[in-house]
């Protein structure tokens, strides 16, 4: 997997939501385990205390547990991952109504703009 951070934001809340995204996807099942923090920090080129603390973070939200025996596994609390799923999908909301509105728009051009956007076949489904 190609780890692509920006310079915008610390690259530990951007592991975190690269992680959290792989959890609500299903890239990641309720109950597998994940790749060992020395892995993950070896494959995205970031330092292991980064990951770390982006795994603490995801452990705050609910998505994961530790297991002393097993490592970090993902949570089987179906209503946290949806939780998480929820919360994060109103963050990007969010943000992409102020992205919008920093360049001039108000919501309701927003949203017809995206409207056609998706009209014009500019999805990946």
């Amino acid at each position: 997997m190609a780890w692509l951070f920006d310079n915008d934001r610390p690259i530990y809340l951007q592991l975190a939501e690269i992680l959290q995204g792989q959890i609500l996807s299903g890239d990641y099942k309720p109950g597998s385990r994940l790749p060992s923090v020395r892995d993950i920090a070896a494959s995205a080129g970031v330092n292991p205390n980064t990951v770390q603390r982006s795994m603490h973070d995801l452990e705050e939200m609910g998505l994961i547990v530790t297991d002393s025996t097993n490592g970090r596994i993902v949570s089987e609390n179906i209503s946290d991952i949806k939780r998480s799923g929820d919360s994060r999908k109103d963050d990007i909301i969010a943000r992409f109504l102020q992205n919008m509105k920093d360049i001039g728009f108000t919501k309701d051009q927003a949203l017809k703009e995206t409207a056609e956007y998706i009209k014009r076949g500019n999805t990946d489904e």
